[in-house]
């Protein structure tokens, strides 16, 4: 078999030729350990590793791995490194690699691993390394290694530190870059194991090695469940903060301070600002974060042309998530990791990094549209537009037709992200979602829809009809998963952030209401849907949205034959006055006798939100009353007016404030107006002496006109 490569063939013919003819197991070792001596030479070409294959089968192979009585004087496991071999040679062959025989192995190949190594055994460990990365090579192969144990066998491998050790961090990277939440499910305690390990070799390493153990702790890092739940965790996330603090704080060239940024991106996406200690060291290592993060994205943005090499994009990505964690912790008021002066000076340091941002947005390409860094970069200054207002005002305008033109085509095309907001940060798992821009933007727009100039630039860009689509998609989304759990999902925080932007256009552009078809389509969607939504008390926020901008629009759009006493427009009105008359209730003071005006305990937890929402959603009720004939009699289907009169009566006065007795006089002086029903329903019910009790002289001075 040492001869020259030509003999060395032939040699190999005759001894698969024995093992075809081979009349007992003796023959067929022997012509084995030949073979198995060129497989070692690297001397098989792909198509006679078939022949040996089609020679043995996987018969022979499985019969030496569970032998336990090797030939006289050989090794315990020479029958086993020789069945290793084997399917060694097989797993070069991509179709045998995934056959089911192969694939059963699995366990063998991870028992090889974790078992003590003996220095003569180094081969089978090599073998077991080659079958695994085989296997994960093909289609099946990684979730049959996941199932199968290998991820805790390849942990313990490293952590042990024996021969090998390096190719199953290798392994475990590639697994955890195509399964990471399925083997963060199966095997967290042993992929903590090897956390701990890395943590500890990259805070005491003083070489170049700190900067490769970089690109390596990302992977190591799961979305969830979040290290800071556990102990060791804990003590992981400590020694990388402690890791990065030393690197952060040197002089470092470019090649070493981006592993460390994207590192540091990859904490935050994980644990937020968690993993950043309190105290004047954890605050003076945020603020110097957040502004490499700002210096790195201006060196990058303001290039003439910028983020060419695909390495940048990854680079400026990470520092995007540093910059809306700076954001995050500039608006946080509850134990602060920072002091007022630094916040200001950060907020000074993003607001020039948002500056390079839109003057990077406002030169791409039409062809440049699909690149997810452009995503990534709308979605920072989303961000930042949804918490800053007055910063940036000028070059935010100009940049609003760019973000709706934008906006719209991902939406209409519905384009599947190459990756999901942090590109090269976070798990391809889930990735052919489609990219939703809207979903950052809404926020920023509900301010800018506040301001003339912003909103009268979004409304010639074309924002209303784009909005009022994607409210009936966010709509369609919610009401696709019924039964959804009680948390915010994006689609409901979505829809109130979109029924937000609405009401400033019906306040601030009724004409706009007036002549755009869009919001007569908007209507008629919420006609439907409030009665649909009210009676699910995990939603009551989105109800009291729908209800306030239905009566907001419904003032405006009175006269469509829609609103005119049609089946789904007394639905929506009597969920409204369902939702508007039950928000109060009388409660027992303590220590009182005396009932007071309370909010009903359904409305307690929101009615910070609701508040607003209820009050203005009174002035609409009333409004709409003289407009609507029919509207009168659906109050008083509803009792409300009894209810209320009840209410007033039994509550003492002081406990009823300003507002909100202003708010029942508007409704009740235009039903009574409107009425001579709902008039007579108020006077029977002692309504003068309570108007005059509550100082409702509008009120007292309707009920004596009539």
């Amino acid at each position: 078999m040492a001869a020259g490569s030509g003999d060395g063939t032939a040699t190999l013919k005759r001894c698969l030729g024995v093992l075809r003819d081979a009349r007992n197991d003796s023959e067929q070792f022997a012509a084995l350990l030949l073979v198995t001596k060129a497989v070692r030479a690297g001397e098989v070409d792909t198509k006679t590793r078939r022949q040996i294959f089609d020679a043995i089968g996987f018969t022979f192979p499985n019969r030496l791995l569970v032998s336990r009585q090797p030939p006289a004087g050989c090794p315990p496991h020479t029958f086993r490194a020789l069945g290793l071999t084997l399917l060694a040679c097989f797993c070069t062959d991509p179709e045998l690699a995934g056959h089911s025989q192969i694939l059963n192995k699995i366990p063998t190949f991870n028992d090889i691993l974790v078992s003590p190594c003996e220095p003569d055994c180094t081969s089978m460990i090599d073998d077991a390394y080659q079958c695994l990365s085989a296997v994960m090579a093909t289609a099946r192969g990684p979730r049959e290694l996941v199932t199968k144990g290998t991820v805790c066998a390849l942990c313990q491998a490293y952590v042990k530190s024996g021969y090998g050790s390096d190719r199953a961090l290798t392994l475990l990277l590639g697994l955890l870059a195509i399964a990471e939440a399925k083997c963060w499910q199966r095997d967290a305690p042993h992929l903590l194991a090897v956390l701990s390990k890395l943590s500890d070799d990259f805070l005491k390493a003083e070489d170049m090695t700190k900067f490769e153990l970089c690109e390596v702790l990302p992977r190591f890092v799961p979305l969830s469940p979040p290290l800071t739940q556990d102990p060791q965790g804990r003590e992981c996330l400590h020694r990388l903060y402690k890791g990065l603090a030393d690197i952060l704080g040197s002089k470092l060239s470019q090649s070493q301070r981006d592993p460390a940024l994207k590192l540091a991106a990859c904490l935050v996406q994980a644990c937020g600002s968690e993993w950043i200690p309190a105290g004047s060291a954890g605050s003076k290592f945020l603020a110097l974060l957040v502004n490499l993060a700002c210096v790195e994205v201006r060196l990058t943005l303001e290039e003439p042309d910028p983020v060419e090499a695909e390495g940048k994009k990854e680079v400026v990505t990470a520092c995007y998530v540093l910059i809306e964690m700076g954001i995050q912790e500039c608006l946080r008021e509850e134990k602060p990791l920072l002091e007022d002066m630094q916040k200001i000076q950060l907020m000074r340091i993003m607001e020039e990094a948002f500056g390079a941002v839109i003057f990077y947005l406002r030169q791409v390409k039409q062809e440049k549209l699909e690149d997810p860094f452009i995503f990534a970069s709308v979605r920072i200054l989303g961000a930042w537009m949804a918490e800053e207002t007055s910063a940036l005002k000028q070059e935010i305008c100009e940049i609003l037709p760019f973000l709706v033109h934008y906006a719209k085509k991902l939406f209409q095309e519905g384009s599947p992200a190459v990756s999901l907001p942090q590109p090269e940060l976070v798990s391809t798992e889930g990735s052919d979602l489609p990219r939703d821009a809207l979903r950052f933007l809404l926020p920023g727009f509900c301010h800018l829809t506040a301001e003339d100039r912003p909103r009268d630039i979004l409304i010639a860009a074309g924002a209303p009809a784009l909005l009022c689509d994607y409210f009936l998609h966010q709509w369609q989304l919610l009401t696709s998963k019924p039964g959804s759990p009680a948390p915010l999902t994006s689609a409901e925080m979505s829809l109130q952030t979109l029924c937000g932007i609405f009401l400033n256009l019906v306040v601030t552009a009724p004409d706009l209401i007036r002549r755009d078809k869009t919001f007569s389509s908007l209507m008629d969607m919420l006609l439907k849907s409030l009665p649909l939504v009210l009676p699910q008390k995990d939603h009551l926020v989105l109800a009291a949205n729908f209800a306030t901008l239905g009566l907001m629009l419904a003032r405006i759009l009175a006269s469509p034959a829609v609103l005119q006493g049609t089946q789904p427009a007394k639905e929506f009105f009597g969920a409204t006055i369902r939702f508007l008359s039950q928000a109060h209730a009388a409660q027992a003071e303590p220590g009182s006798d005396t009932l007071a005006m309370a909010v009903s305990p359904d409305y307690g937890s929101a009615w910070a939100e609701l508040c607003e929402l209820w009050l203005l959603g009174m002035q609409a009720l009333a409004g709409c009353v003289p407009l609507l004939p029919w509207l009168p009699q659906a109050v008083l289907q509803a009792r409300w007016l009894e209810t209320l009169a009840d209410l007033l009566t039994r509550v003492d006065p002081a406990s009823v404030d300003f507002e909100l007795i202003a708010a029942f006089q508007g409704v009740l002086v235009e039903l009574a107006r409107a009425s001579k029903a709902c008039r007579d329903v108020i006077v029977s019910h002692h309504g003068g002496e309570w108007a005059n009790l509550y100082g409702m002289a509008a009120l007292e001075q309707c009920l004596s006109e009539q």
